[in-house]
């Protein structure tokens, strides 16, 4: 008997209680308390309930990765990163949420778009899922047609650096963020089939905890 494929799997528990502790700006911590196993375990656990997001790893003719760079106050540094941003906008799907984030935060639009990978970006603490998509026919938006960005965002500036380069700087440890490292680390395991390996943009978000009954209706 050959082995199932390595896959994550749902593993739905009873929900014995449910309180929200804290109620913030933009996710909230909630307390559970769950059946873990038949024999009575309970566990209880707090956690971040978490909108979700999206990031684009945009890629030119060059092989060129559309890099943005931004203040990230948590931990007092610039860090090189991709476009991204939540979701949450009610109603909004992910690759309507990455094309906006695209056109807000890097002035861009793309014309042919793939899914590289889906995230967990901290699965013990949060329940925040990540689409990371594949944009390529990249443009640049008129200048009278772009957003308006502020806060942090307004000091946003963007690089076309070369995907191996990048990809070096992850393994040496100069770029931090999670999105920027996983999306590039599958954009170049992705590349050596073409990038035909990659799913339609439009595929369910089916890890998304807020997005199962969609996927599944």
């Amino acid at each position: 008997m050959e082995p199932q494929p390595i896959a994550d799997e749902l593993s739905p528990r009873e929900l014995i209680a449910s309180e929200t502790v804290y109620e913030g700006r933009i996710w909230n911590v909630v307390h559970d308390t769950v059946q873990l196993s038949d024999d009575g375990t309970r566990i209880e656990r707090d956690y971040i309930v978490h909108p979700g997001a999206v990031s684009i790893l945009a890629l030119d003719e060059r092989e060129r990765v559309l890099l943005v760079n931004q203040y990230r106050h948590p931990v007092g540094m610039r860090l090189w990163e991709l476009p991204a941003g939540l979701l949450d906008v009610a109603g909004e799907p992910p690759l309507d949420g990455a094309k906006r984030e695209l056109w807000e935060e890097a002035d861009r639009t793309a014309a042919t778009w793939s899914v590289l990978t889906d995230v967990f970006l901290s699965p013990g603490s949060s329940s925040e899922a990540l689409r990371i998509f594949l944009a390529r026919d990249v443009q640049l938006v008129p200048e009278d047609q772009r957003h308006a960005r502020t806060e942090e965002e307004a000091e946003i500036i963007t690089r076309w650096v070369p995907l191996d380069e990048a990809v070096a700087a992850v393994l040496a440890g100069e770029i931090h963020n999670p999105s920027a490292v996983v999306g590039l680390l599958a954009a170049h395991a992705a590349r050596a089939t073409g990038y035909a390996s990659l799913r339609e943009a439009n595929s369910a978000f089916e890890a998304h905890p807020g997005l199962r009954s969609k996927a599944s209706s």
